[in-house]
């Protein structure tokens, strides 16, 4: 297993906007440092994702020095925003569950609501030490997560990715196929690995830091979208489906909770200690 090594890494500083691939990253409690920070959400303070607005995946969000961010989209002048002041807290709704954050100015609001054209505002999630903590049926005391679906990290495996290429290309839809990496929105990609080895991956060291493999990453709709179209297919839920299901879940990937945190490397080798 020596020849496990970090292939990419990526973080997505708005939750559900394109990323940004990076050569290194510093492990923070809750993720990767900058990674889901942001949200949008509407007009009834329920966080946006592509699964409601798939033109999000055209909007990109880049670190622009400090803690700001940078956006830009089809058809917008690019916006830097700022974290922040203090400001009381606002709850938000994500995935029914309350989440206090702070408003971004009014800027943000204006730019996203012209870009999806539906009132929207952008959030940050100012203290991830103590605003949400990981799902309590598989966190250990004290753990919290960014604004993430469910947990600190995601990793996926290059060859998974191949293996599941290899399955679309011979199911009902093989023209959708072979699909890229950015689909799955990870934030960090390892090579070197046999197909599916991620699922028994307890626990890992990475650079500096180390991992809890807490579960497999059960697949939504968001993977059915072209990460550079915004346009919908049918793969690869219907293959997840037929070929990697677990449990309740259409698994690829795996999610991670940081041990101890350090600074993560593109070529850094990966260690499966458990």
């Amino acid at each position: 297993m020596s020849n496990l090594r970090v292939q990419a890494l990526h973080v997505h500083p708005v939750k559900s906007v394109a990323g940004t691939a990076l050569d290194e990253a510093s492990v923070e409690p809750w993720g990767l440092a900058g990674d889901r920070r942001w949200a949008v959400v509407d007009s009834g303070g329920a966080v946006v994702t592509q699964r409601q607005q798939p033109r999000l995946a055209l909007a990109r969000a880049r670190p622009a020095g400090g803690d700001r961010i940078e956006l830009s989209a089809p058809g917008m002048a690019d916006l830097v925003v700022e974290v922040p002041g203090p400001a009381s807290p606002e709850p938000v709704a994500l995935f029914g569950k309350k989440v206090e954050t702070v408003v971004a100015a009014g800027a943000a609001a204006t730019w996203f609501s012209a870009y999806l054209g539906v009132p929207a505002r952008l959030v940050h999630l100012d203290d991830p030490a103590v605003r949400r903590p990981v799902d309590p049926d598989y966190a250990l005391p004290g753990e919290t997560v960014s604004l993430a679906d469910a947990y600190p990290v995601l990793i996926t495996t290059a060859a998974s990715l191949d293996a599941l290429n290899s399955l679309i290309a011979r199911g009902d839809h093989p023209a959708e196929g072979p699909l890229p990496m950015n689909r799955f929105r990870p934030n960090v990609v390892v090579s070197g690995a046999e197909a599916w080895a991620e699922d028994g991956w307890r626990r890992i060291a990475v650079g500096d830091a180390e991992f809890r493999g807490v579960r497999e990453c059960g697949r939504c709709i968001v993977t059915t979208t072209d990460q550079e179209t915004a346009e919908r297919g049918r793969e690869p839920l219907v293959t997840l489906a037929r070929h990697r299901r677990i449990g309740k879940s259409l698994a690829f990937g795996r999610h991670l909770v940081p041990v101890r945190t350090g600074t993560v490397r593109v070529g850094d080798e990966v260690r499966v200690l458990e």
